[in-house]
């Protein structure tokens, strides 16, 4: 995913199916300047992670 999809998906009220290594995640906040990503995953919210935007996945 690009950092611009992923900032879209961020700020979108619609909740959109995104994975991270094949889990379903939520994305809370995205940085463009690292093109990293704050998630959780859809299972277990408490779980927050920072990951790159380029390895999350719309379906």
């Amino acid at each position: 995913m690009n950092v611009t999809r992923a900032q879209q998906i961020a700020q979108s009220p619609d909740m959109k199916n995104v994975t991270y290594n094949g889990k379903s995640v939520y994305i809370e906040h995205v940085d463009a300047q690292t093109e990293m990503a704050t998630i959780h995953f859809l299972d277990n919210p408490e779980n927050q992670q920072r990951v790159p935007v380029s390895q999350l996945a719309e379906h």
